[in-house]
């Protein structure tokens, strides 16, 4: 008898210092990291399906095409339709492939795929995602897209990890980022206009306590240079941080995670807003040759 497959591929555990990790050759996945034994990503079980998108790689667009439908270089697109209650193709094609192991070392990894296209995106990636593991600076994180067709391509990519503080109920932690704008949806969760978030229930520019607000935005206007989001659990002392350059990722989206208990808040940085296959806003457009790269890191931070 065949030996069971895992859903999630082979999983490489890296170490560095007091952190540990622990990657997925299945969507490029990030299935847990930790800080001095304490959870920095809540964890899935590695035997089963990541519920809610948890630590997938998000290419080659993250968050949600309305309809699953798009035009591009005067051509319409259709998508598979992944998720019925919006219409939306969400979260690109590669999330649910294995990907290829390019290079290991106790405290790193890359790993690889080749998208080869499908009707709905008739266009040629090589994609890579790399991890590497420092015992000073935490989880650095590169997303790399080469175009290795021979037309423009359409793109974008972010990724889902589901940051916590020990694993316990984040409405008991207190959020901080800041971010001048933030995307409303209308009940399809599709883009309703941006409004200024200073002063509004949506401004966590002066951390605080989470408490019962429920999240599912996406953010912008970010400080030039780099923008954190830091997760603090007062009891423990202890921050859980997610890092990028502004330039990299111009756009945040935030969930409360009520589909994980609210024991973890996805903080997805992201190239590009949601349905910006169809509103081109940040776009991507990889002419023949050419590579983009996001880089993002998440660590812990005592005190």
């Amino acid at each position: 008898m065949s030996p069971i497959a895992n859903p999630n591929g082979e999983l490489i555990t890296l170490h560095a210092g007091d952190y540990a990790a622990t990657v997925t050759t299945v969507g490029a996945g990030l299935q847990h990291l930790s800080y001095q034994g304490k959870d920095l990503v809540l964890p899935f079980p590695a035997a089963e399906l990541p519920p809610a998108y948890a630590g997938k790689t998000l290419m080659p667009w993250p968050n949600r095409v309305a309809g699953g439908s798009y035009a591009f270089g005067g051509q319409s697109y259709e998508l598979p339709v992944n998720e019925a209650a919006t219409g939306s193709a969400l979260h690109g094609l590669a999330l649910w492939s294995e990907w290829l192991v390019e290079q290991r070392s106790a405290a790193s990894v890359t790993l690889t795929h080749l998208l080869r296209g499908e009707p709905g995106y008739p266009f040629q990636l090589a994609l890579s995602a790399s991890y590497v593991l420092d015992a000073a600076t935490g989880l650095g994180v590169e997303l790399e897209a080469r175009n290795c067709g021979t037309a423009p391509a359409p793109y974008g990519c972010g990724s889902h990890p589901y940051v916590t503080v020990g694993g316990e109920d984040i409405s008991n932690c207190e959020l901080g980022f800041r971010a001048r704008k933030v995307l409303l949806t209308d009940e399809k969760l599709r883009p309703a206009g941006l409004l200024d978030s200073q002063g509004t229930d949506f401004d966590f520019s002066a951390a605080r306590k989470i408490a019962s607000q429920s999240l599912d935005h996406a953010f912008t206007d970010l400080p030039e240079g780099e923008w954190d989001v830091t997760l603090r659990n007062p009891a423990l002392q202890l921050s859980a941080v997610v890092r990028s350059a502004t330039a990299q990722a111009p756009w945040l989206q935030l969930y409360s995670g009520e589909l994980r208990g609210r024991k973890g808040l996805a903080v997805e940085p992201m190239t590009c807003p949601p349905d910006a296959f169809n509103s081109g806003q940040d776009l991507v457009v990889l002419e023949p040759g050419q590579s983009h790269a996001l880089a993002f890191s998440v660590y812990g931070l005592e005190g």
